[in-house]
């Protein structure tokens, strides 16, 4: 068994194709770039017994929602591996396979156990990571935390130009607040490989939190037109670049690169991600004063409508609520808050009661009830990060609550959350709230 893995770890095949296959569709995948698939349906083609090609392969599937076919190929690894695997293939497998089958809570401490007895195993290592890993998905008010914690703790195992470990490190470090360790960290993995859609992705998130919105925004102009539209974050990261085109208070520039790369029907983006994106999006530009143009809500309605019809999520729940309550539909709004109650009565939501009190006062909010919002958002204002997603996904909340109070009166409330704001980052949107309000 001579073959190994990108970071040395051995791999049960016999075929030097299958291997260099398998090492190239594993970089594609970490990288979020196109041609991870073929490549993994290479070394599959290569080996059809290799387990792992198989495991990755449904990964793959799993992160674009192909529900049956992942669970077909993590079957197939399954079989594979208890043929013939070794303990750290057969590990690897079944962290995946608790993944795949939507069991967070197991796959997240298999996860963990897993990287203890092989920290450079990347592919399990990268599972807890992340905006939509089972860390922030977790429901604990301290994933940031936990994922730094999870980083350093394996920092040993990798070497400091592994392009992968540098970016998520450095991603982690930046959303717990240590913004500039993690915009150095996100800056050096970024170097060691430009075709890597996370890590442009960790850049532009270190970026927005250093309030550096410009230097985003010229990063993702000069980054994005080599990133084929197919790649799964594509969508996304010009949605970093709208946000930064309406934090400066540029609202048709931020609608022309919705137009152009966000929006339902342009993006190849996830569901989540294409859902979060554009209802956030448009939520602000309306929360901000901005006139959101005819027809685009009741696009981004006509897109969600087949996805996360059972509440249980809480990241998409939110999300959902706020596109209820923007599209004035109050029968959805409050089904979600009635099904959503009933979970955190039965103890079975993770991220708890913050989910139907976001999706009450959105509907409020919408309905022009400011008062009734703000008295919703300020006592579970704490409770937000336990959504997941990251700190720039999750601000559209806090955003809604500054507006709330500030039409609803409540100048100073209003003041004491911008004057926090700007000291953990400036923002210029924020900066022009705090000229009117002391005006």
């Amino acid at each position: 068994m001579a073959h190994r893995d990108r970071r040395g770890l051995p791999l049960s095949t016999r075929s030097d194709r299958a291997a260099e296959c398998y090492r190239t569709g594993v970089d594609l995948l970490l990288a979020a770039w196109p041609g991870a698939a073929d490549a993994l349906d290479a070394a599959i083609a290569a080996d059809p017994d290799f387990a792992l090609a198989h495991a990755a392969r449904a990964r793959l599937h799993a992160m674009r929602v192909e529900s049956a076919a992942a669970r077909a190929s993590i079957t197939r690894a399954a079989d594979c591996v208890a043929r013939g695997g070794t303990e750290r293939e057969r590990s690897h497998v079944a962290v995946l396979s608790l993944a795949i089958d939507g069991q967070s809570g197991p796959a997240l401490a298999r996860a963990l156990a897993h990287a203890e007895s092989w920290p450079r195993d990347a592919l399990i290592l990268s599972l807890p990571l992340g905006a939509f890993g089972l860390l922030a998905f977790s429901g604990r008010a301290d994933h940031d935390q936990a994922r730094v914690d999870l980083c350093e703790r394996h920092a040993h195992a990798y070497e400091p130009d592994d392009w992968w470990f540098t970016t998520y490190r450095g991603w982690a470090h930046t959303e717990n607040g240590a913004v500039a360790r993690g915009r150095a960290l996100a800056e050096q993995g970024f170097a060691l490989r430009r075709e890597n859609a996370n890590g442009a992705h960790a850049l532009s998130h270190a970026l927005f939190e250093d309030g550096a919105g410009h230097e985003a925004e010229a990063l993702i102009a000069d980054w994005l037109p080599a990133y084929d539209r197919s790649g799964l974050l594509h969508g996304h990261i010009a949605w970093h670049a709208a946000l930064a085109a309406l934090e400066r208070g540029d609202p048709d520039g931020a609608l022309a690169i919705y137009a152009e790369h966000v929006r339902p029907g342009v993006t190849a983006g996830l569901s989540l991600n294409v859902i979060t994106d554009t209802v956030s999006l448009l939520w602000r530009l309306g929360a901000y004063g901005h006139a959101v143009p005819a027809g685009l809500w009741d696009e981004v309605r006509a897109y969600a409508a087949p996805y996360y019809v059972k509440a249980g999520f809480g990241f998409a729940d939110a999300h959902m609520g706020l596109l209820a309550a923007a599209t004035g539909d109050r029968a959805a709004a409050q089904g979600r808050i009635d099904a959503l109650t009933g979970l955190v009565e039965a103890g079975t939501l993770a991220a708890g009661p913050v989910v139907p009190a976001i999706c009450r006062a959105a509907l409020a909010f919408a309905e022009g009830d400011y008062g009734s919002c703000a008295r919703i958002l300020e006592p579970v204002a704490g409770e937000v990060v336990r959504l997941g997603g990251s700190g720039a996904q999750r601000e559209v909340i806090e955003d809604t609550l500054l507006v709330a109070l500030m039409r609803a009166g409540e100048a100073e409330k209003a003041r004491i959350l911008l004057d926090r704001r700007l000291h953990r980052r400036p923002s210029p949107r924020d900066a022009r709230w705090q000229a009117q309000l002391t005006a």
